[in-house]
């Protein structure tokens, strides 16, 4: 596991959901943690036409929030 990004996670209006690879990123953990993550509840996403899975920016911001509540 590696330490969470430092990066701000993008403003919901600015786009609506992030890439699963994006959202590990933010969250600093794997991609594999991500869809435990996903298939728990804990994140929503919505499927693209072509199939693939993105994060919503919502739920995203809500993960980050209880981590942060957790990291101090």
């Amino acid at each position: 596991m590696t330490s969470p990004s430092n990066e701000a996670v993008p403003a919901v209006g600015v786009g609506r959901s992030l890439l699963i690879m994006q959202a590990a990123a933010v969250l600093g953990v794997s991609r594999r943690t991500i869809y435990n993550r996903i298939r728990s509840g804990e994140l929503e996403t919505v499927r693209t036409s072509g199939g693939s899975q993105r994060v919503l920016l919502a739920s995203l911001q809500r993960a980050v929030e209880r981590q942060a509540l957790f990291t101090g």
